[in-house]
């Protein structure tokens, strides 16, 4: 017990035992500087020393951009790449299922097939119904006045029309004699005009072609767009095609010829669909045949 106790007393001692560093002039043995130290001082010393230069360094590596420069980090311009590549990669997912979806409803319009899917209109509505009782319709004044004021500009213009419709004229396909019309109860998208082969079959409108191949059903196959008017023209059977996929076509510009391809045909005509926002609609409500 004694031994311990003097064994402690001894590394106490050699803590707390006071040195003298000196710095002298080497040629004159002057002494400049002089520092008091003990064991102790120097390891607290050294221990802060340490503990400060880890922090430091570890402040640095992470929120200066010397962090760049030792291996193993990314640099700043690769996060960025990379960023930037994500949203990139995000965008061209989406337009790619646009486009899946755009060339589905294309496969549609080639086969003669479309979802039959009932809304109810009424539901749809519901919300916005009011109920006539809760409205004040007694005019005032200033309605009075601008209703007058409307009914003499109109009175005296000589050249604005109604032109809602004008932008829905569009020029007919193919002369000829309708064996068929448009039934959509039976899966007739279309009118079937007859006419003699090798007749020219026009562009009803300006637009692109988004598809100009051969099909084993229908034959030779043409769809083009019209932006311009939300529409899409499908012709079938044709006997030849003068256009190609992503060409520019205007108004009744030649784009085929009457034909009699494909397994589905029943002698030279036209299979003529006329598609509104993705939905078949009546070509005789938009084009005169005769």
């Amino acid at each position: 017990m004694a031994r311990d106790k003097k064994k402690r007393k001894e590394i106490k001692r050699k803590l707390l035992h006071k040195y003298r560093l000196v710095i002298l002039n080497e040629s004159t043995f002057e002494e400049k500087i002089s520092f008091k130290l003990s064991r102790l001082n120097v390891f607290v010393t050294g221990t802060l020393f340490i503990i400060v230069l880890i922090g430091l360094t570890t402040l640095i590596i992470a929120f200066t951009p010397l962090r760049e420069y030792i291996p193993g980090y990314s640099s700043t311009r690769l996060k960025r790449q990379a960023t930037e590549l994500t949203y990139k990669t995000d965008s061209l997912v989406t337009v790619l299922n646009y486009t899946n979806r755009y060339l589905d409803n294309v496969r549609l319009v080639l086969r003669g097939d479309i979802e039959n899917n009932e809304v109810n209109r009424d539901s749809l509505f519901e919300k916005y119904k009011l109920d006539p009782s809760t409205v004040d319709l007694t005019p005032i004044r200033e309605d009075l006045l601008l209703r007058e004021e409307v009914e003499l500009e109109d009175k005296y213009n000589l050249f604005e029309r109604d032109i809602e419709n004008v932008g829905t004229l569009l020029f007919s396909p193919v002369s000829g004699t309708l064996s068929q019309g448009y039934d959509p109860e039976n899966k007739h998208y279309a009118v079937d005009v007859v006419a003699p082969k090798d007749t020219p079959v026009k562009s009803i409108a300006d637009g692109t072609v988004l598809f100009s191949e051969w099909t084993a059903e229908t034959g030779y196959v043409i769809i083009v767009e019209h932006q311009d008017n939300n529409l899409t023209s499908v012709y079938k059977h044709n006997g030849s095609l003068s256009k190609s996929q992503g060409d520019l076509v205007k108004a009744g510009e030649i784009i085929a010829s009457i034909g009699n391809t494909g397994e589905l045909t029943t002698g030279p005509h036209l299979h003529f669909e006329l598609w509104r926002k993705g939905k078949p609609v009546n070509p005789l409500n938009y084009i005169d045949f005769k």
